[in-house]
């Protein structure tokens, strides 16, 4: 077993994997990676099961020192990535050696990367899962959904590639200024017409205070129906609360919700909004639910086989 020490912990880099299913009739929310399209390059560049433990880096200014020899593989936001000061392209897979410093610089598009170890980083499960969710306080190395800090070792196994390889540009997925598609369901049809329309003509933008929970939204406000009971909710749920300002319901999502809800983003696309940036101008447009399973379908036939 080797491993990596954590000199510079960045912001907020915690240890995620497929996510903590199976339990949200308890409350627990199911975490996992907020760009699952990132997250599953990461692994499937060093032949990782689906779902293997990586790292969520947010925005970036991590440094990390090997202790021993492996392969590590990066996909994500784009930074500056060095090892010993050479330069290490990103959505690339890539050999460590012992003793070797491994520098990720803070974020100049996109949010968040995730990096991967051969076989996956190890940790203890919770619930199931090793992904952490500091709200509730479960997984992560400490299993007490603790963050990385400095000291922390990250063990991994050792592994032998013949050639680094790399994700081709077509597959990466840079399209964060592109409209973000809604499925209309749940209580859309509690809305007045002009506004559902209004939510689709606006611009809005991506409001500062949005985290891992949920996603909100800056503008002129919308004027939502009254709900008088709370129902289960998942990721994706755009929940409109009494002011007016929409929200959507990330991986740390709470298990139930009273707001109303006029759509869910497309699955896809929840992962293409975790790499916009706080004040970044967000449009949206609807797709048909057939056509957002297709995609879908589509995704999990290509990494998960």
């Amino acid at each position: 077993m080797t491993g990596l020490r954590v000199l510079r912990p960045g912001p907020m880099s915690l240890l995620q994997d497929a996510g903590r299913r199976g339990w949200q009739h308890l409350g627990v929310s199911p975490c996992g990676p907020l760009d699952g399209h990132a997250a599953a390059w990461a692994n499937r560049l060093l032949d990782n099961a689906w779902g293997a433990p990586l790292l969520e880096i947010a925005l970036g200014g991590v440094e990390l020192l090997a202790e021993g020899d492996t392969w590590l593989a990066s996909a994500g936001a784009e930074l500056d990535l060095s090892l010993d000061g050479a330069t290490i392209p990103g959505w690339s897979r890539f050999a460590v050696r012992a003793g070797q410093h491994l520098r990720i610089g803070f974020a100049r598009r996109g949010q968040r990367l995730y990096l991967a170890a051969a076989g996956g980083f190890c940790a203890e499960p919770v619930l199931g899962s090793v992904g952490t969710q500091v709200r509730e306080g479960l997984g992560g190395l400490d299993g007490r959904g603790g963050r990385l800090t400095e000291g922390d070792r990250l063990a991994c196994s050792p592994a032998t590639f013949s050639t680094a390889a790399s994700v081709p540009w077509r597959f990466r997925g840079d399209d964060h200024d592109a409209p973000l598609r809604v499925i209309i369901g749940g209580d859309a049809p509690d809305f007045a017409a002009e506004q559902l329309e209004a939510f689709f003509a606006r611009e809005w933008q991506l409001s500062p205070q949005s985290d891992r929970m949920g996603a909100r939204l800056l503008g002129e406000p919308l004027v939502a129906p009254s709900r008088q009971w709370s129902m289960g909710v998942s990721r994706g749920a755009i929940q409109v609360p009494p002011d007016g300002r929409p929200i959507i319901l990330q991986a740390d999502h709470q298990t139930m919700g009273g707001y109303p809800i006029l759509g869910w983003l497309h699955p896809l696309d929840q992962w293409r909004l975790a790499q916009c940036s706080a004040r970044q101008d967000l449009r949206f447009t609807r797709v048909d639910i057939a056509a957002a399973q297709a995609d879908l379908h589509r995704f999990y036939r290509f990494f998960k086989s």
